[in-house]
């Protein structure tokens, strides 16, 4: 669950520390305060997008952080197949929002938003307005069921999967018989002709080489036989080198440290003979040959026409042949092949057919005690004559079954049974999400649940209901609310005001715990607005004295 909450420079709010406790908290205030502000901020927390303008004015930039107790072995080891360990039981999780980015943190190390999501999923439920209408999508009430009824779809996505690839392939073969050797006969020209050249990898950059060289013999020979004249000729650096060893050694005799410039002369004039050989031996063996030359053009031209043909290098022309050898092969042995994958399919059908109907019965199943467990539910929430079904109509196997499931709800009595996106206005779809929370509070073992707007579009007797329903939830769960009402706000085991001041001609919003007499004031500015009588504030005492916090 979640401890506390940390947040800095986000809107309204400067700075705010909340510590939430287990069970029921509610957070209440005036509109405008900063109660959305407060909740958007976990959002935030938890992967959500962030906007720069939530930064407060003035301010470089904006931080969420939320700290968690961790309990239960199966919360550990899913966080653990994340790669995510709590320290000491707990989990710190932290987003700085800036003009451009924002940086995820959990327990101090750099997370990416998809590890975050990951994470906070397992361990907080956000259920607001665009929650409860999501409730209305078919796709999300088959995903209900099937949580509910602990349905495997995986074994039936793979087939179906297998099945799509099939018939893809049944359809690309789909070619008449003349086509099919049209194309044979081409990929056995094109297997012919490549072959036929034997291309080798790094040939092309040998041969250019080769070509170089040999349409520059004649400048090359030029400069190295002048090369050779200004080493060896007369007057050349070989003779230097003997008119100075002869000049040295006439004197060598007269000072012993000239020694070393004699013997560095005759290194010199040895390394000059070795230098002259091998330019003459480079000489000699320097020859125009015209018919080399030309098999050096013939080969490039073939090896260029390949890659015109095939490919833009030796590599990818080979790459091209090991291509069409294997469809060539698929071609040769194509009606084998048609054969074995019209079976496959066939048997691909027949398998996800059986998975199918596995998975219907499984899902009727659990339909039938589903209808119980939310009509039950909503019936604590002042649906007194509710009627909840879960009809099944076939479709086309597809991912996720052959089964259309659409949730039906007569909420008034005499009504009869109709889809409940034509007949759930905003405060009864907030109960009938809420009915669903509670059923499904055990299946889907999340610690923390938050609701926005629960108590849209409801009052009296059913607010009241509400609460008790929202207390009964926060016995396995710790729940967070934000609540206008009074008979909801009575309920709370812990409560928060959130108030929007001016200081210093800034606006500010303050988030402080009530405890005793101030949330009972709260809640008779609930009841009363402005005018808070003596009445008003007795009747707030009986209001939370009825809903069993006292």
């Amino acid at each position: 669950m979640i401890q506390n909450l940390h947040v800095k420079n986000m809107a309204l709010i400067e700075e705010a520390d909340v510590d939430f406790a287990k069970g029921l908290n509610i957070l209440s205030g005036e509109t405008g305060a900063g109660k959305s502000i407060l909740l958007g901020s976990i959002g935030l927390a938890m992967g959500a997008r962030a906007d720069k303008d939530i930064i407060r004015h003035g301010a470089e930039s904006a931080l969420c952080e939320l700290t968690f107790d961790i309990e239960g072995e199966a919360l550990i080891k899913a966080l653990d197949e994340l790669g995510i360990v709590p320290e000491d039981g707990r989990l710190i999780i932290s987003r700085m929002i800036y003009d451009n980015k924002s940086v995820a943190r959990i327990n101090g190390e750099t997370v990416s938003l998809g590890v975050l999501k990951s994470v906070t999923g397992l361990l907080i439920d956000i259920y607001g307005q665009h929650e409860n209408q999501s409730l209305l999508k078919r796709e999300r009430q088959i995903a209900l069921l099937d949580d509910f009824a602990n349905a495997d779809t995986a074994e039936v996505a793979r087939i179906f999967g297998e099945y799509t690839q099939l018939t893809k392939k049944l359809s690309s073969m789909d070619i008449d018989e003349e086509g099919r050797r049209r194309q044979m006969s081409y990929l056995e020209y094109a297997i012919g002709e490549i072959e036929a050249a034997k291309l080798v990898p790094g040939e092309e950059e040998q041969l250019l080489a080769q070509y170089k060289k040999l349409t520059n013999a004649a400048a090359i020979r030029e400069k190295v036989s002048e090369a050779y004249e200004l080493l060896g000729g007369r007057g050349g650096a070989s003779d230097a080198v003997e008119e100075s060893i002869r000049a040295i050694h006439t004197v060598l005799s007269y000072d012993d440290e000239l020694a070393p410039v004699n013997d560095q002369l005759l290194d010199a004039e040895a390394m000059m003979a070795d230098l002259l050989s091998a330019v003459s031996s480079y000489m000699e063996g320097l020859t125009v040959d015209d018919e080399e030359l030309l098999n050096v053009q013939t080969r490039l031209d073939v090896i260029e026409n390949m890659k015109q043909k095939y490919g833009r290098s030796i590599e990818a022309v080979l790459e091209s042949l090991e291509n069409y050898k294997k469809e060539y092969e698929q071609l040769e042995r194509f009606d084998e092949e048609k054969a074995d994958a019209q079976i496959r399919l066939e048997e691909c059908k027949k398998l996800l057919a059986a998975e199918c109907g596995k998975l219907t019965k499984a899902r009727c199943e659990a339909a039938g005690r589903l209808e119980k467990l939310i009509s039950a539910s909503l019936s604590e929430m002042n649906f007194l004559d509710n009627r909840f079904e879960i009809a099944f109509s076939e479709k086309e196997p597809s991912h996720d079954g052959a089964d259309a499931v659409q949730f039906l709800i007569a909420a008034n009595p005499g009504e009869a049974l109709k889809p409940l996106e034509k007949v759930a206005s905003g405060g009864e779809l907030s109960r009938i999400m809420l009915a669903f929370k509670t059923v499904f509070a055990d299946t889907y073992h999340i610690d923390t649940l938050i609701f926005d707007e629960i108590d849209a579009g409801i009052s009296g007797v059913t607010a009241s209901c509400v609460c008790r329903k929202l207390q009964s939830v926060a016995k396995n769960a710790q729940v967070i609310c934000i609540s206008h009402l009074p008979q909801i706000v009575a309920g709370a085991q812990t409560h928060f005001l959130i108030e929007k001041g001016v200081r210093d001609e800034k606006t500010y919003s303050d988030i402080k715990k009530l405890d005793g007499e101030a949330s009972v004031m709260e809640v008779a500015r609930l009841l009363g607005g402005d005018h808070i009588t003596e009445s008003t504030i007795e009747s707030a005492r009986e209001l939370i004295r009825s809903s069993g916090v006292v």
